[in-house]
């Protein structure tokens, strides 16, 4: 099999948590064009936090229409109960655990709230996965926030210190260390593969949260306002939602074949993909122009907000050695392909097939790239 041979997945039980979310959106979507029988166990879709009961509108989940093509199961990850019957009524093979309350803003304002699901959250599903005989590999995505970050010009490696900073990192940074300990204790006795994957900032079309950049920029151009940015000069990696979804589907295969995969990746960019807020925001508004011919503007507005992190970058030279694949789209493709979507959105057209095009691209441009 070669490295981009998806169809393993053809026909595989595929449990996804925090499906209903913008990233789990996407992966459940290229799960389904892969032909795998997928499975999702999540909040309700557009449900911002059960704390206050507020609502993201719309939700990718919806709108595309991405729950016709699963099983789609209603729950909190923090329900032990609830979880472990949809293990016993599906029988995965494959768990990618994503569900987590993934805001750095929100993590300040309900640090209990994002322990519980970001923490307590992993622990559920990695117990109800050693007590289900069908599975046969473990995803569990981080971010790349996980390590301790001194604002320094350094590449992140896998091998270096975990201790985020705000209450999301840190919990991460707590998953990764359930996760270590789940492996040593248990799973490497039963001979089940698992792997955690710290993945870099993500864009792409249908993310409508509160405190995203993207977002951010695609709600003030659609009203036609100026883009609020609150810093310009913090540096991300940024890659298209595509690559870090690719990338855990290929490393739950990988290892499922031959369990000396599984380990702990880094999913970035290359370097070139590395840019400050502001050089992303003066790129939403070229490609907003050259989509709907509307010209948008952003301003630096510093709100006073907590603590985030001025400089990120991640190395990912261990996921492209060991797997010998890597980032399909630079920090222009991936942009493009993002406002694209957002614009077939905001004009009415079809973004359902803007959606699969953009998947079965990257599927052609990583079988012919790797």
């Amino acid at each position: 099999m070669s490295t981009s041979d998806f169809s393993f997945y053809k026909g595989k039980r595929v449990l996804v948590t925090g499906h209903t979310g913008f990233k789990g959106s996407w992966m459940c979507r290229v799960l389904q064009l892969l032909g795998a029988d997928v499975c999702g166990y999540a909040l309700r879709e557009g449900l911002v936090s059960p704390l206050d009961n507020t609502y993201d509108q719309p939700s990718l989940f919806g709108i595309a229409g991405i729950e016709n093509g699963m099983n789609s199961v209603v729950g909190d990850i923090r329900d032990y109960e609830r979880l472990y019957n949809t293990f016993r009524e599906i029988k995965p093979e494959i768990v990618i655990h994503m569900a987590a309350q993934p805001i750095v803003r929100t993590s300040y304002r309900a640090p209990r709230y994002t322990y519980e699901v970001n923490v307590m959250g992993t622990v559920n599903v990695l117990e109800c996965a050693r007590n289900t005989e069908s599975v046969r590999s473990i995803v569990n995505v981080t971010t790349d926030k996980v390590y301790r970050n001194d604002d320094l010009d350094h590449a992140f490696k896998e091998d270096e210190f975990l201790d985020g900073y705000d209450p999301y990192s840190n919990s991460k940074s707590c998953s990764e260390l359930v996760t270590s300990s789940y492996k040593h204790s248990f799973f490497n006795e039963a001979d089940i593969p698992v792997s955690t994957c710290r993945a870099g900032n993500v864009i792409g079309g249908g993310d409508f949260a509160s405190d995203r950049i993207v977002p951010d920029c695609y709600r003030a151009a659609s009203m036609g306002n100026d883009i609020i940015v609150r810093n310009p000069y913090s540096t991300r990696p940024y890659q298209h939602v595509l690559e870090p979804v690719f990338a855990y589907l290929l490393v739950a295969m990988k290892q499922c074949l031959d369990h000396g995969y599984a380990g702990s990746y880094n999913i970035g960019p290359n370097d070139d993909s590395c840019i400050n807020t502001g050089e992303l925001a003066d790129r939403f508004c070229t490609c907003w122009h050259k989509y709907t011919d509307s010209n948008i503007d952003w301003v630096n507005k510093h709100d006073g907000g907590p603590h985030e992190a001025g400089f990120l970058r991640l190395d990912n030279s261990l996921y492209k050695n060991t797997f010998g694949s890597g980032p399909v789209w630079n920090i222009d493709d991936a942009l493009d392909k993002t406002v694209l979507w957002y614009a077939t959105y905001y004009m009415n057209g079809d973004y359902s097939k803007c959606m699969d095009d953009q998947i079965n691209e990257y599927l052609r441009l990583i079988t012919e790239k790797y």
